[in-house]
């Protein structure tokens, strides 16, 4: 079995998002800065939500063909779904928020409950994790806790501006 990922692999690079899934530290937690940082430079020139919803599915497909020969599906090196889960906590932001103060404060937000959700994989986002070991499974559970960090998100901020 070969070393995973190898970045001259297209599957795996685009997988581990060009090679971030490689650090050794946290790697999720800078896939998902990767992400909030891509969204907010992103969302000022194309429709965020159609292309969340695109990159949902190419997440899927990707970590379908990137973990086909793992023992271990979801691999700490594989952060798309953190891109895709990530971005799905954001699109409401583009939605409900009125001013800068609005967009910063459910953006820190969002960020901060997508890692806790994500790390912490309460019910149900943990059955999912643990009951589909494909690129389905890999990328539903951090879209499941994208929305539970904009639901909460989305509550917060309007209780706190």
């Amino acid at each position: 079995m070969s070393k995973f990922p190898n970045l001259k692999k297209p599957y795996d690079f685009i997988a581990s998002l060009g090679g971030i899934g490689l650090i050794s530290f946290a790697p999720g937690t800078f896939g998902s800065i990767f992400a909030w940082i891509s969204f907010v430079i992103i969302s000022h020139y194309v429709n965020m939500l159609i292309l969340t919803i695109f990159i949902v599915f190419f997440a899927i497909w990707i970590c379908e063909k990137a973990s086909t020969n793992l023992l271990e599906k979801d691999h700490k090196s594989i952060v798309i779904d953190e891109l895709a889960g990530m971005w799905v906590s954001l699109v409401p932001v583009l939605y409900v928020a009125t001013d800068q103060n609005e967009r910063i404060l459910y953006a820190s937000l969002a960020f901060i409950f997508f890692r806790v959700f994500d790390i912490l994989k309460p019910f149900p986002i943990s059955y999912f994790d643990t009951k589909y070991k494909n690129g389905f499974g890999i990328v539903l559970d951090d879209v499941i806790a994208g929305i539970f960090a904009a639901i909460i998100s989305l509550v917060l901020t309007i209780f706190l501006i």
